[in-house]
């Protein structure tokens, strides 16, 4: 079974992508979740480089992956973006559901104040 959800995610991965690019006035926010954690980084597809990044493993080593960690993630990614100048963002959700620990990680970057 994980075989087939693998090759949709990828499926749809690769449709999303297609779609959405980051550029110098508007990153890419790309979201991976694991079973473990989540983490989050903001790209310019230009020139290929990762401008902020944020995990749950910065929070602490014991922490788990729940929707209020996924939220501080967002926030925590938001507040090093708008550090470095960013302030709005294309939202990369990576295959993954809009919903639970992705919805909460997008939640959390608007809280921080990025627009997308």
């Amino acid at each position: 079974m994980a075989g087939k959800n693998r090759e949709r995610r990828a499926r749809l991965k690769m449709s999303i992508r297609r779609k959405i690019a980051g550029t110098t006035e508007s990153p890419r926010l790309s979201v991976f979740r694991s079973n473990t954690g989540i983490y989050a980084q903001i790209i310019d597809d230009t020139t290929g480089v990762t401008l902020a990044s944020a995990s749950t493993k910065e929070m602490g080593e014991k922490t788990r992956l729940t929707q209020e960690n996924s939220k501080a993630v967002g926030k925590k990614v938001a507040e090093k973006a708008i550090a470095s100048g960013i302030k709005s963002i294309v939202f990369d959700r990576n295959g993954y559901l809009y919903h639970g620990n992705i919805k909460a990680l997008a939640d959390g970057a608007r809280e921080g104040g990025l627009k997308f």
